[in-house]
């Protein structure tokens, strides 16, 4: 099975990347998990990237905050789909992170989850992965059910207690 690589701008954008990696984990589907700047750190993050394919990644997760340009110079450097998750800051809320991430030049795409969107992000990979393996796919068929059944559940429980 190919990994994700999961890229974020800093290591304080760990708290969000968090629920990401605990996704895949969940899905049992290798990883990687690196902290690369698009600004302090190009050449390591091009780097990375450009060599993605080979060192056996399918996709590639990029998360930052701010500026964000991780994504798109991700992106850049590849033709593995990259899902960007823009993270909240204490600058605007995030929407400057999903603002610069979202708007990507003609052929330069990446797919952007909701601000701090990792479960999402992770799932979106897995998708991707999946088209590839039906093991993969049967088991994001399989939580989707569970989490139908957790929403009845809760339905019921609800509808019991107000619906007299």
């Amino acid at each position: 099975m190919k990994k994700v690589g999961i890229v974020m701008g800093s290591a304080s954008d760990m708290p969000v990347v968090k629920k990401a990696i605990d996704m895949l984990a969940f899905f049992d589907v290798p990883y990687e998990v690196h902290v690369y700047s698009a600004h302090r750190t190009p050449r390591e993050a091009a780097e990375f990237t450009q060599n993605a394919r080979a060192n056996g990644f399918g996709v590639i997760i990029a998360a930052a905050g701010m500026a964000a340009h991780l994504a798109g110079a991700v992106a850049a450097n590849t033709a593995l789909p990259v899902i960007g998750i823009p993270c909240k800051s204490s600058n605007l809320d995030g929407l400057d992170a999903l603002l610069a991430t979202v708007q990507m030049p003609t052929g330069i795409p990446v797919a952007t989850v909701a601000i701090d969107g990792a479960a999402n992000a992770a799932i979106l990979a897995v998708q991707m992965l999946a088209i590839e393996d039906e093991a993969l796919a049967e088991k994001l068929m399989a939580k989707r059910a569970a989490d139908a059944e957790a929403v009845l559940k809760k339905s019921a429980e609800i509808e019991a207690e107000y619906n007299k």
